[in-house]
């Protein structure tokens, strides 16, 4: 019997959207073996060749950053059940590290990340397409909570980072995605009742189908 094609899922938004909070209720709540799920994070490019002060000033934020080839490389293999080796990427020295994650094909890919509508290439693989619209400001709140708290940076990094960087890329590439989206979540990851629609399909997508 020819492997059955997963049913592609891409969720986007800003920095701190809560694509992260949302995939990973969905992912808990189908399991590993229906939900597999991909982080676009994990395929920012291989900075090694350039030094620390150098790659901490690189724009993680622009469709540059992203090794967008590999990634639909490994979205070509699940979709034939195959497993992919998911590079891991270390924020606190801005580069992939010599290690992978094996991740197993399943019913379900879910594919989380800024600019995942941006790109048409993988945004023609989704069957379905999120956008979670939260506020700027609470979006850079969390970033600067986050950023000091998990990635050792310090307040002033992360606002010359976000005003530099990040703002001006969400006004070029990011928002600009949202009209490719089939659903657009207002308040991300806060917005409950559009989070219980969202499981209860994927509940149906692991069951039943």
């Amino acid at each position: 019997m020819p492997q059955q094609r997963p049913f592609m899922i891409g969720v986007a938004g800003g920095t701190c959207s809560g694509k992260t909070t949302v995939s990973e209720r969905l992912a808990e709540l189908a399991g590993d073996d229906a939900l597999a799920l991909i982080k676009l994070d994990s395929y920012y490019v291989a900075l090694s060749h350039l030094p620390l002060e150098e790659r901490a000033k690189f724009n993680y934020d622009h469709p540059d950053a992203f090794d967008w080839h590999l990634l639909n490389d490994h979205l070509d293999m699940l979709a034939k059940g195959e497993p992919v080796p998911v590079p891991i990427y270390d924020f606190t020295i801005y580069d992939r590290t010599p290690n992978v994650r094996m991740l197993h094909s399943a019913r379900i890919v879910v594919v989380e990340g800024i600019l995942v509508l941006w790109e048409p290439t993988l945004r023609e693989r989704f069957d379905l397409k999120l956008y979670l619209d939260t506020d700027a400001d609470l979006r850079f709140i969390r970033r600067l909570q986050r950023d000091v708290a998990e990635r050792g940076r310090t307040p002033d990094s992360i606002i010359a980072q976000y005003l530099e960087t990040v703002r001006p890329s969400h006004e070029q590439f990011i928002e600009p995605s949202k009209r490719y989206a089939d659903v657009i979540l207002p308040r991300g990851g806060l917005n409950e009742p559009a989070i219980d629609v969202l499981r209860a399909r994927i509940r149906e997508l692991a069951v039943f189908e």
